[in-house]
């Protein structure tokens, strides 16, 4: 799946990763951020804690683990992280997801 053109118009955040392992682009607005992540390559994020965040697989694979539990969400799957829960990520290369951030500069935009 492809992002429409008018979404890969739009500009992208400053990531702690590479283009070649994670791509984005994003909308922000006083109260978040929404964007939208193409992984190329497998990814591990390491326990961490920020505000809220929800998402949407929209292809691919993504383990999240958070209170003592491990969740699998696939094509169609939501999750939500609320504020302060510590949790860590793995997403698999193809996947395509779209996440939604309390935080609207948990990133900068990439100038």
């Amino acid at each position: 799946m492809d992002y429409p053109e008018f979404i890969k118009a739009m500009p992208s955040l400053a990531l702690p990763f590479p283009d070649d392992v994670v791509q984005n682009h994003v909308v922000r607005s006083d109260d978040g951020l929404v964007v939208f992540f193409r992984f190329l390559q497998d990814v591990h994020l390491p326990p961490h804690s920020h505000l809220g965040q929800w998402g949407t697989v929209v292809e691919g694979e993504v383990k999240l683990a958070m209170n003592g539990e491990t969740h699998v969400s696939g094509p169609g799957d939501t999750y939500d992280i609320p504020a302060g829960t510590e949790h860590e990520v793995w997403v698999k290369a193809g996947s395509v997801l779209i996440d939604v951030f309390e935080e609207p500069d948990r990133y900068p935009i990439r100038a």
